[in-house]
C-alpha cells in the first residue's frame, strides 16, 4: 500500500523538481515554468464550502486523454476521476490500493510528460529498473 509520504519521495527524487509550500504538490522546471505533475487532491465535501485535502488521493499527470481512459478503464479501485478534471490530462489515484512500484512507475511516467530532454534519460532508466 502507497502512502503520500512514498508519493513525495519518488517525487522529489527527479532533477529540477519542486514541491509547493502550501500543501502536497510537486512540479518540474521546464522552459522557465513550474510544471505540476503530481499533487494531493482537493475534494469538494460540501457543495457550498471551499474543497478540503484529501491525504489518500493522488492526482497525477498523464500524457493526454487516450492515457487518462486506458487507465481508468485498467482499474476503478485505483484510479478514478470527477467533473473537475473532465478534459484535462491527470488521473485520480487511491494511494491504499496501490503498490510503491506502481506508483514509482505512475509518478515517473508523469514527470516525463513535463521534464526537460536531458532529465528524461534519467529518469527512464530509474522507471525500467522500478
Amino acid at each position: 500500500m502507497a502512502t503520500q509520504r512514498d508519493a513525495r519521495r519518488i517525487a522529489l527524487s527527479f532533477a529540477n523538481v519542486e514541491e509547493a509550500e502550501d500543501r502536497f504538490g510537486v512540479g518540474v522546471w521546464a522552459k522557465g515554468k513550474l510544471k505540476s505533475f503530481c499533487w494531493e487532491w482537493m475534494e469538494r465535501v460540501h457543495p457550498k464550502k471551499p474543497r478540503v485535502p484529501n491525504p489518500e488521493v493522488l492526482a497525477v499527470r498523464v500524457r493526454g486523454e487516450e492515457e487518462k481512459a486506458a487507465l481508468l478503464a485498467s482499474d476503478s479501485k485505483k484510479f478514478f476521476t470527477e467533473p473537475h478534471y473532465n478534459g484535462y490530462p491527470a488521473v485520480l489515484v487511491r494511494l491504499g490500493e496501490m503498490k510503491v512500484s506502481e506508483l514509482r512507475k505512475l509518478i515517473t511516467a508523469a514527470y516525463l510528460v513535463h521534464a526537460p530532454a536531458d532529465k528524461k534519460k534519467r529518469a527512464r532508466k530509474s522507471r525500467e529498473n522500478g
